[in-house]
């Protein structure tokens, strides 16, 4: 047997030893634990991008599995789907009639119909690319017709006159597309979806609207009385220019050369011609739904009572018949017997054009 002694010296260190090693042992720990809960910014950066592509792909993989459970469903014939997408088509078609003519139309449509192509080698994802198209497109016609029906409810506020007053009854409509209100009823006429059915009926629905609003704009004294921009004398209080006092002035006043043809501002019925105290040669229009207007001062007068006229159309010539001072257009606008500020109506037809283009 031996025996060890363990003095003083070396018991301390086999302790300095031990200690050492658990430090740092317990440095190396905590080091490894620090770099595991921290990433960096780039690490960060890494996992979004990761987890946005992953759903990016499970996404576009839901929508493939939506497209071929509708193919299993319809006994796994891409017929069925293709036969599905037709009939949309012929919904569209429908819908889009009524648009093909309308100013400003086909440039708003255009970014829908100019969509991404589909590939050519999977009929699946070629029906999956017709069905987006034909969303993009019934979208951007709801929101085309929407846009232009708040113009022309915006003219019509310039022009100090109510839209909800004026405007056309839905009820006077036809076609299908109106006419079924039940969505239910609606898909089954156009053989479609009741969702698809139900987008259909609501572009459908804003597209008469802005139809019907723009159909009673064109009934309205819109439009400038002479190809002449200038003005002498506006509506309201004015000087007299016999009496030099104040006097009401009710309508507006149009320079211009001796005999410059005059044009009516809206469609209507020749309801006065001749001549009035005051207003020399006079030529009435009336416009329907209270609105008529003026024409007077003038040299000669084209027209005769009970004569349908067009907008544009020539009732006189500029002159200076009556209490005038000089050759001018003194043109007047009245609703329900009360005369209006012709300006108005002026601005008002100033952006139902603008409305036309855009």
């Amino acid at each position: 047997m031996r025996a060890f002694v363990l003095t003083p010296g070396k018991q301390m260190a086999f302790a300095a030893a031990i200690a050492g090693a658990g430090l740092w042992m317990g440095v190396s720990t905590a080091a490894m634990a620090i770099n595991a809960l921290s990433l960096t910014r780039e690490d960060q950066a890494v996992a979004r991008t990761q987890a946005k592509y992953e759903r990016w792909a499970a996404d576009r993989q839901a929508r493939l599995n939506s497209a071929m459970a509708q193919l299993s469903a319809g006994g796994g014939s891409i017929g069925e789907l293709a036969a599905s997408v037709e009939n949309r088509h012929q919904a569209l078609a429908l819908l889009l009639s009524d648009l093909k003519d309308t100013p400003g139309a086909q440039a708003a449509l255009a970014p829908a119909l100019r969509g991404p192509q589909a590939p050519e080698n999977d009929p699946v994802r070629r029906v999956e690319f017709v069905r987006a198209s034909q969303e993009r497109l019934i979208e951007a016609a709801d929101t085309f017709a929407k846009s232009r029906a708040e113009r022309l409810r915006l003219a019509f506020r310039l022009a100090g006159v109510s839209p909800s007053t004026y405007a056309v009854d839905k009820s006077s409509l036809g076609g299908p597309l109106i006419e079924a209100k039940d969505p239910q009823a609606l898909a089954a006429i156009l053989d479609v979806d009741e969702g698809f059915a139900t987008r259909i009926q609501h572009a459908a629905n804003s597209l008469s609207e802005a139809r019907a609003m723009n159909q009673v704009a064109q009934a309205l004294p819109l439009a400038r009385p002479s190809g002449v921009t200038g003005q002498s004398s506006g509506f309201g209080v004015r000087f007299d220019p016999f009496t030099r006092r104040p006097a009401f002035h009710s309508g507006l006043d149009f320079t211009g050369g001796y005999r410059a043809p005059v044009g009516a501002t809206a469609p209507g019925v020749v309801s006065f011609t001749g001549v009035r105290s005051g207003y020399g040669n006079t030529v009435e229009i009336d416009h329907g739904k209270g609105f008529k207007t003026r024409y007077a001062h003038l040299a000669g007068i084209a027209v005769r009572p009970g004569q349908r006229v067009a907008l544009g159309q020539r009732i006189g010539a500029m002159g200076s018949t009556g209490r005038s001072t000089g050759v001018h257009l003194h043109y007047e606008v009245w609703v329900n017997g009360r005369a209006q500020n012709p300006s108005r109506f002026l601005k008002a037809g100033e952006y139902v054009q603008q409305a036309s283009k855009s």
